[in-house]
């Protein structure tokens, strides 16, 4: 029986796809729940996978296609199985085993990310040595391995010739290439977010310092114990997040989104946490956050960074977001203006924990300080509202008690 392999179902916010990469060709055997191709959409990477066990029997749509929900892909036969290789000396099937084998193997040690610079370049994936564990490559080590690929190489000294230029002689110049790469959808359309968000609101930011003293105090305390009961580390970021939730309630134009005339006040606080990645800047959503608990805010982040850099993240998990909270800090950012997630209305910037003198109590103190930003969509959130919210922040966050007194 011949089963249709189709586009899934894309969410209303993505439009349609490009199909990255076939994992199978035509006359291959596959198993049910076997992943076929790879669909690119302006947020994540989606695999679509068998629905039946069989035979891939034909292939309808090349690399690079753009395709929408319902689109026809292939074609399965199933319960057929594949022909036979033609017969052929041993020493051959020996040969092309091995190197079956050793392509399938260089192909698994490639990142998501190397994997698309290595077929957009038709790189040999053997030829590029990894950096990462076990040999793993990275993008960056396909990068880097095109660059030398791409380097002239230095000429040969004759013999006995100076390898200096004779006197008054212009210095040698290597010579000067280019590398031209199709953008990615999540970077076009990151770019194309970004732009829309500067040019239809009136952004301005906001800075603060936070004292983190205390928390670094309850991290010390509490860490070990946090750690070995709910099987994740206690980090910087729910404080945070919960400091976020905080003071959300407190202001509820920082919630808040403009729709055409309208001004959406929304009663829940779904909290976006950027996560950087190979493809660039994602940023998936924790729901309700103001109730979760620290252990459920330090788990999620954690599922989600991993699975966002091992593209495997859900465009769900993804949609919607009330407000958003970026790391620059974690790069060694000391202050920065971040832009705001349309159609959200506000971001908070965190940036680099540096021990610096300040005075407390009319006394100088070392104090590990950090700057953070909020950038705010004028239009809807008043400079007395953005600069109390951000007093919030740091109040809860100097003070952690006060998160969950709720003062």
């Amino acid at each position: 029986m011949t089963i249709e392999v189709r586009v899934p179902r894309l969410p209303e916010s993505v439009a349609d796809a490009t199909l990255v990469s076939w994992h199978k060709k035509a006359g291959d055997s596959v198993a049910r729940d076997e992943n076929l191709v790879d669909l690119e959409t302006d947020k994540v990477v989606l695999e679509v996978p068998a629905p039946v066990a069989g035979v891939l029997t034909e292939i309808k749509l090349p690399d690079g296609t753009t395709v929408t929900s319902g689109t026809l892909l292939a074609l399965i036969e199933e319960g057929a199985s594949a022909a036979p290789a033609p017969s052929a000396p041993a020493a051959a099937n020996a040969a092309g085993g091995a190197a079956a084998a050793n392509g399938s193997a260089a192909a698994a040690k490639l990142s998501p990310a190397a994997k698309r610079v290595v077929e957009e370049n038709r790189l040999d994936p053997k030829a590029v040595s990894g950096s990462g564990r076990a040999g793993r490559v990275s993008k960056s080590d396909v990068v880097n391995y095109l660059a030398a690929k791409d380097a002239p190489p230095a000429p040969a000294a004759a013999a006995g010739a100076s390898a200096a230029p004779p006197a008054g002689a212009p210095e040698a110049r290597g010579a000067r290439t280019d590398r031209r790469v199709p953008m990615t959808r999540l970077r076009a359309r990151i770019a194309e977010r970004l732009i829309q968000a500067q040019s239809t609101q009136a952004l301005l930011t906001t800075f603060n310092e936070v004292d983190l003293t205390a928390v670094n105090a309850l991290r010390g305390r509490y860490k070990d114990a946090f750690e070995k009961q709910h099987g994740a580390k206690l980090g910087f970021m729910s404080f945070f997040v919960k400091a976020c939730a905080e003071a959300l309630r407190r202001f509820p134009s920082v919630n808040a989104s403009i729709d055409g005339n309208d001004i959406v006040y929304h009663e829940y606080f779904d909290i976006g946490v950027a996560v950087s990645t190979d493809r660039g800047l994602i940023v998936p959503v924790l729901r309700d956050a103001d109730r979760m608990t620290f252990a459920d805010i330090e788990k999620s982040i954690g599922n989600y960074a991993a699975r966002a850099r091992a593209g495997a993240i859900t465009i769900e998990e993804l949609a919607g977001g009330t407000f958003t909270i970026t790391n620059g800090g974690i790069f060694g950012s000391m202050l920065s203006t971040p832009i705001v997630n349309s159609p959200q209305s506000a971001i908070l910037g965190m940036h680099k924990i540096q021990d610096r003198a300040v005075v407390v109590d009319g006394q100088v103190a070392v104090r590990p300080m950090m700057y953070v930003a909020l950038t705010y969509d004028h239009r809807i959130i008043d400079g007395r509202d953005s600069v109390q919210f951000l007093v919030t922040v740091k109040q809860c966050l100097e003070d952690p008690a006060r998160m969950v007194l709720h003062v």
